[in-house]
């Protein structure tokens, strides 16, 4: 089983907020776990995540864009271009 926790947040995320996730997934026996947040990690949060044995994956702001943008989840096409390549057979003198 895994568990997921998302926030919105203004700052940045601190070690004691993961850590309260970490004893959270203990309390119920589960050792994977997914902390979401529109923000950043920081790096006693990072660092923490490392060196614990449950699984704790971070996904900050940046990623959780990505991820939306990689699976047309929650956006839309605003605008799209087309690429041009040359035909070199066009120009060939056969």
């Amino acid at each position: 089983m895994i568990y997921i926790q998302a926030k919105r947040w203004d700052g940045t995320v601190g070690r004691p907020e993961i850590q309260k996730f970490a004893g959270a997934l203990q309390g119920h026996r589960a050792r994977k776990g997914v902390f979401i947040t529109t923000s950043s990690f920081s790096g006693d949060a990072l660092e923490f995540t490392s060196r614990i044995e449950s699984k704790i994956v971070l996904i900050d702001g940046a990623a959780l864009a990505k991820h939306m943008i990689d699976h047309n989840v929650g956006v839309s096409v605003s605008r799209s271009y087309e690429v041009k390549k040359i035909d070199s057979d066009y120009f060939s003198e056969e």
